[in-house]
């Protein structure tokens, strides 16, 4: 495996980042999983800010955004338990910027939700799950923002589109240079994947910075494998056209396994999964989205599917979630 970079666009940005974010290997856990796999975890969930999480990659380019556009105000939205959501009123707070977040019913007690109100944010509750409900209220909230005469900026659920995507092109570009450093190389990346963003991101960062490029495996923890493909593959598109290659489309590659009842509920396997990260290596997932990501590494290994090969898990953070009350 080799490194290789081209020359890339520098869009607007504000760093939010203090460095890398850590590459470690994980030796219990693969040898609980028989020894058959090296896996190593990218812990993206320990960024400076609000229990971090890889949505602080986005948030840099969005809020670079925003700035570049003299905005004084961002809205954007999300589930109660969003990590999006809470890196935004954070970042927000830090930045001076008022924050406005629209989230989706039903109203639930949420300990992620009053972290956003510690940062300042205003929440503006939606009364069920209803995508059309949620975004007419997100309407409503910056045109009332608008007529008061702020400066609104709007951000997509989960900062997921194709400027806070770059952020992922990015991080796959950080793993490349650590490898390096370390004289490692890797085979693939396992990462959970909903609105799309960070696989993308990921996708094309691997093509731009690894020949050959590293294998994206996105576990499918929001709506199904068709719903998150259709996310995934215009980001690919657009980005790579940013980063002036091909798009990799051959590339996305969906496992819709763990995901069970739906977005936002556990499963036996995520479960299962976060504790046998817990109780072999110490570190924490959250139960509904990182741990469906974990559970599918984990099926995949024993599965043999990974043998002799070296796995990166792309923890993406969202540790508030272990304390949510759980969908009816």
């Amino acid at each position: 495996m080799s490194v290789r970079r081209l020359v890339l666009p520098d869009p607007p940005r504000v760093r939010l980042l203090d460095g890398p974010t850590p590459l470690q290997p994980l030796p219990r856990l693969s040898e609980a999983l028989g020894g058959r796999a090296e896996v190593w975890i990218k812990r993206e969930d320990l960024g400076p800010l609000a229990f971090s999480g890889n949505k602080l990659r986005n948030l840099e380019f969005l809020l670079g955004a925003a700035r570049a556009e003299g905005a004084d105000t961002v809205v954007t939205v999300g589930r109660r338990w969003s990590n999006h959501c809470r890196l935004t009123a954070a970042a927000g707070s830090m930045l001076g910027l008022a924050v406005h977040i629209v989230i989706s019913g039903p109203a639930l007690p949420s300990p992620n939700l009053e972290l956003m109100r510690l940062f300042g944010a205003t929440i503006h509750q939606a009364a069920t799950d209803d995508r059309d409900e949620r975004d007419g209220l997100v309407d409503r909230v910056a045109a009332e923002l608008d007529a008061g005469g702020r400066r609104v900026y709007r951000m997509p659920v989960g900062g997921s589109n194709v400027i806070g995507a770059w952020g992922q092109v990015l991080a796959a570009l950080e793993l490349a240079d650590q490898l390096a450093q370390q004289s490692a190389t890797a085979d693939a990346i396992v990462v959970a994947s909903a609105t799309g963003g960070t696989q993308a991101g990921l996708v094309v960062g691997t093509a731009l910075g690894f020949t050959p490029p590293l294998r994206v495996v996105g576990v499918v923890a929001g709506q199904g494998a068709a719903a998150v493909r259709e996310a995934v593959e215009p980001k690919v598109v657009a980005l790579a056209a940013m980063a002036g290659i091909e798009p990799p489309l051959d590339r996305v590659e969906l496992d819709e396994r763990q995901l069970g009842p739906g977005y936002g509920i556990s499963t036996d396997a995520s479960r299962a999964a976060a504790e046998l990260l817990a109780r072999t290596e110490g570190i924490l997932v959250d139960p509904v989205y990182t741990a469906k990501a974990l559970a599918g590494l984990i099926e995949l290994a024993r599965s043999g599917a990974l043998d002799g090969q070296r796995i990166v898990f792309w923890h993406g953070g969202g540790l508030p979630a272990l304390f949510e009350q759980a969908p009816a």
